[in-house]
């Protein structure tokens, strides 16, 4: 099936079911860690292990972030919500339920904007719910059967429900990386998705154009990173689509995504909510929100990635490409904030942010916050570019070695002697010898041939060792070769 089918012929709709892990030090209905990578069963207790008896009690920074993430996401908290049973089997959900909120979640009627190639667009979020995560089957090579670990059981979840707005992998990627953004920036999750702490479930269908109804859709479950919830939303398109022109019928179901093959394969007929028998916990009273309660949380909300994007263009005077690179890592914005402050040219400090320390970043797999080179010992060295003590050049020999070393910028210039030579007549002398010694180019330079300059540019930074000042070069050559 060619892909030139599938946009011609049919529309794709993709609805996002992400459930974000919360970053509190507890369970949600429980007083155990939710520390990860313990040894397995280390972290339970009577009430994730659903024994008789055992009663939840909900964690309130669990509610907060919640409220966080509502008030961050456009939507609306509800001042009473009610916390539900899901019922299902599973070796990994030792209650035989998991606590979860069905008919009154505690956030609803959101929205994020996204980037498209046609402009900005809406993706509506239908609800924001809490509830608790299920345990883990290891399937283990010493036999037949799988073992269990239950530490991960009641660790506390949102799940962040979308309408069906999303028509291309691409708009999915999209909202997704931006809803990844906002709870990272939020602190409500750490944001890593090979540990789990932020997965995917993707509901995909197709129509013809134009047909208002929609098509029978397949689930995609827990796919952990982006670029293979890309394959898998794109695979699964191409795959209904072979399905309608060969025809047969889409059948609604749940399928698993294959990273070492690209293809998804059938793992279970598709619930329904009614399958689920969800029904009021008895052992939990609704919850009730005040407006003080909102209030309180809204007005201690970070500064969000639009808002950040939107300073950083307007009052840093960078371009937008800039901003956005910048913003797209919360720790990476407060470094360069940090540096503009101390500096106060936003370009200058965006080009060496996003030059040589991402460079350097990139080579080493470290994440800006275990960067040597503080804001404060790259701003140190800025200055020294722009009162000429060394020049752009000499710069990033100093970046190098602050980098290995922690010192200063005037540290090293003093210690290895690079300060810039600014005095005309050191450089006239050695313009002088060079102009001596190559008399060719000057008939070639003289003649018309102006790429020349560069070669006499080139001989004179060479002769001093690259510590001449450029624009005195620049000017003392024009001048020589007249």
């Amino acid at each position: 099936m060619k892909g030139y089918l599938v946009n011609t012929k049919y529309e794709v709709v993709i609805g996002l079911e992400v459930h974000v892990q919360l970053t509190t030090a507890t369970k949600i209905f429980c007083g155990c860690s939710t520390r990860f990578g313990n040894a397995p069963n280390s972290q339970t207790c009577p009430v994730c292990l659903g024994l008789p008896g055992a009663l939840p009690v909900l964690n309130r920074e669990v509610v907060e972030m919640a409220i966080r993430t509502g008030l961050a996401t456009n939507c609306a908290i509800a001042p009473r919500s009610i916390f539900a049973r899901k019922n299902y089997f599973y070796p990994d959900l030792p209650k035989g339920y998991q606590i979860s909120q069905f008919e009154l979640p505690v956030c609803e009627h959101g929205h994020l904007n996204i980037e498209t190639e046609q402009g900005e667009k809406r993706i509506g979020i239908t609800r924001i719910h809490m509830e608790e995560d299920a345990g883990k089957l290891l399937h283990s090579d010493l036999g037949e059967g799988s073992l269990v670990d239950l530490n991960r059981a009641c660790t506390p979840l949102l799940e962040v429900v979308s309408e069906p707005d999303m028509r291309s992998a691409d708009e999915a990627i999209s909202y997704l990386k931006k809803l990844h953004q906002i709870v990272v920036y939020l602190g409500v999750c750490d944001g890593n998705l090979e540990e789990g702490s932020f997965r995917c479930d993707a509901n995909v269908s197709i129509r013809p154009w134009g047909q208002k109804e929609f098509g029978t859709r397949a689930e995609l479950k827990n796919i952990n990173s982006f670029r293979f919830i890309k394959q898998a939303i794109e695979y699964e398109v191409e795959r209904q689509a072979e399905v309608i022109e060969d025809g047969g019928k889409v059948v609604q179901e749940t399928r698993l995504f294959d990273a070492n093959t690209g293809l998804t394969r059938s793992m279970r007929g598709k619930e329904e909510a009614h399958d689920y028998r969800y029904f009021p916990d008895p052992d939990q009273v609704p919850l009730v929100i005040s407006p003080e309660w909102i209030e309180r949380v809204r007005q201690d909300l970070p500064e969000l990635p639009e808002a950040k994007f939107e300073r950083f263009v307007r009052e840093y005077g960078i371009p937008r490409y800039d901003a956005e690179v910048l913003t797209a890592d919360q720790a990476m914005a407060g470094y360069f904030d940090a540096c503009v402050k101390l500096h106060g040219d936003g370009k200058t400090c965006s080009n060496w942010v996003m030059g040589e320390v991402q460079r350097r970043l990139n080579d080493e797999g470290i994440s800006i916050v275990a960067s040597p080179v503080s804001p404060e010992l790259l701003v140190g060295m800025l200055k020294r570019i722009d009162d000429n003590t060394i020049s752009g050049k000499i710069a990033k020999t100093v970046f190098d070695e602050m980098w290995k070393s922690g010192k200063t910028a005037d540290t090293i210039i003093e210690e290895q002697g690079l300060k810039q030579v600014t005095d005309t007549g050191a450089i006239e002398s050695i313009i002088d010898e060079i102009i001596a010694a190559n008399p060719g180019q000057v008939e070639e330079y003289r003649g018309g041939k102006e790429k020349v300059f560069g070669f006499f540019v080139g001989q004179v930074m060479k002769a001093s060792k690259g510590k001449a000042s450029p624009a005195a070069v620049n000017e003392l050559l024009k001048v020589k070769l007249q």
